[in-house]
């Protein structure tokens, strides 16, 4: 879970190298470090879609509710969406970060939207692995700012466990690769271009998430539904604005590391103008829901 961008963080006892996706690596698996996560979390909270909740309600089995979320990071969207529904639940966090899973169970709400009792489970592993098995008897998978990290293989592999565990997906904030800042600067292009392309390394789908995931859910057969989720930066989340910059054009120069001179100019404005107050981002995602082609159908939350 989490944005493409680099940033400040480090794991104990390491000097870890940063990655353009709010990562760290170290000799283990890449790790998303905590403070990032944290600081977008009021910014993500802003940008979900409450309409598709309302789409998604009457087609939840239960109670109880079981719902599985998929590289859960600290667990933001289960305190996002755990209150919003009815009915006592059983949350899975998924993660291979064992820190990131220790925090989110922790910090996970215990009472949904009607006092009813949650219950926290964890499991750490990695996505290849979801089966319909491992969905045996859930209501509804869900996850954050995941589907743009993937490969449309494992898209593919999520869809699939969704169709056969007859099981909705409720998917939220993708990036679409499409940014407004103002005031304008006549390298914004050129950055959003490489940072683009970055996101599009190594077979990942990136920007092309959603019409990927859309197009790979309607080919198992379920009725998928899109609603827009923008991040909108400025001068009340100073921090989060500052560090998206950085992030944004280092993700750039690592893909096109000739920007390097012009873009390091070009942070140095943007921060300044960011400083003031005066600079206004507004980071496109979208959120997708999956309905399966047919489901029995339970209590409604």
């Amino acid at each position: 879970m989490g944005e493409h961008h680099p940033e400040p963080g480090r794991c104990a006892g390491r000097a870890p190298r940063r990655t353009a996706e709010g990562r760290v690596k170290t000799t283990d698996v890449p790790r998303y470090t905590p403070d990032w996560l944290e600081l977008r979390e009021s910014a993500d909270a802003a940008a979900r879609s409450p309409e598709l909740i309302e789409e998604l309600r009457p087609r939840l089995s239960g109670p109880p509710l079981v719902i599985h979320d998929l590289g859960c990071g600290t667990g933001s969207m289960g305190r996002w969406l755990a209150p919003r529904l009815s009915g006592p639940q059983l949350w899975i966090l998924h993660d291979r970060d064992p820190d990131l899973l220790d925090r989110a169970a922790l910090r996970m709400p215990r009472a949904a939207g009607d006092g009813s009792r949650i219950t926290i489970a964890t499991a750490r592993g990695d996505l290849a692995r979801l089966t319909a098995s491992t969905l045996d008897g859930a209501s509804l998978v869900t996850a954050s700012a995941l589907l743009d990290v993937l490969t449309a293989e494992e898209v593919d592999g999520i869809a699939a466990a969704c169709a056969a565990a007859q099981c909705p997906a409720l998917l939220a904030l993708s990036v679409v690769g499409r940014v407004e800042i103002t005031p304008a600067d006549p390298l914004d292009a050129e950055i959003a271009e490489a940072f683009n392309a970055h996101q599009r390394r190594g077979s990942l789908v990136g920007p092309d998430a959603m019409a990927v995931a859309s197009e790979t859910f309607a080919r198992y057969g379920a009725t998928v539904r899109t609603h827009a989720s923008p991040w909108t930066l400025g001068a009340e989340r100073a921090a989060l604005t500052a560090e998206w910059l950085r992030g944004w054009v280092g993700a750039a120069v690592e893909h096109r590391p000739e920007l390097a001179g012009r873009a390091e100019a070009y942070l140095r404005r943007r921060l300044a103008i960011a400083a003031t107050g005066a600079l206004r981002v507004v980071v496109h995602h979208r959120d997708l829901l999956a309905l399966p082609a047919s489901r029995t159908m339970g209590a409604a939350a």
